[in-house]
């Protein structure tokens, strides 16, 4: 896994990279064949309370359509955010409360420098650091503003940053109570994990988001589509 090849810089980088092991294989399945609902959103009920996700299926088609796929399948139910950085990332959805990791699909293609940033709040697709298309189930959501993870033109798979799918608009509170957790090394892992498990109790897709009018677009601008 992507995990034991950064095991021994973990320890001196205090903020490390999302990465996403490769994980078993599960049964192939397909992703749907319709795009995403405009704007769809996602209710993330956890341990510690709800976040409530807007997804952009426009800046980020296929990654929006492998969480809502997984998310419809129950995947994300009993998982568990497995890694917290303060100040950083809380990344999840990949593993159960004992660390055991869940199965997964082939990866969905690499959709970084799509235009959304990597702000507090975004939600963004977790991938092998040296493997461009390796995004599967894990995603993190930015615990702070993180230009470093923007991706840089070249195709070089350090250096293409990670993609934004999405942003919390409600429930940063619960955010923040997240960050809070201590942690520490665990199982497989050598730093970061909660000491209380984060376990992420639903996911559950619930609709499309309210439509604006038009003076709430004028007044907002573009900021609706910043986490």
């Amino acid at each position: 896994m992507a995990w034991l090849a950064l095991a021994g810089t973990l320890a001196a980088a205090p903020a490390p990279p999302p990465v996403s092991g490769a994980g078993p294989s599960a049964p192939p399945a397909t992703l749907p064949d319709t795009e995403p609902a405009a704007a769809p959103r996602v209710l993330m009920v956890t341990s510690l309370g709800e976040l409530l996700l807007e997804l952009d299926p426009v800046a980020a088609p296929r990654t929006v359509a492998n969480f809502l796929a997984y998310a419809t399948e129950g995947h994300y139910n009993g998982t568990v955010f497995h890694r917290v950085v303060p100040g950083l990332l809380a990344q999840g959805g990949g593993f159960t409360p004992d660390l055991q990791q869940k199965p997964v699909r082939d990866p969905v293609p690499h959709e970084g420098g799509n235009g959304l940033p990597h702000r507090r709040g975004s939600i963004a697709a977790a991938r092998d650091r040296g493997v461009l298309d390796s995004a599967t189930t894990q995603f993190f959501i930015n615990l702070a503003d993180n230009p470093q993870f923007e991706g840089r033109p070249g195709g070089d798979p350090y250096t293409a940053g990670y993609a934004v799918f999405g942003r919390v608009v409600q429930g940063m509170e619960v955010l923040d109570r997240i960050a809070a957790v201590p942690t520490g090394a665990q199982g497989p892992f050598p730093a970061w994990v909660p000491q209380t498990p984060v376990v992420i109790e639903r996911v559950q897709v619930i609709g499309a988001a309210p439509a604006a009018s038009p003076a709430a677009d004028a007044q907002a601008g573009d900021a609706g589509r910043r986490p």
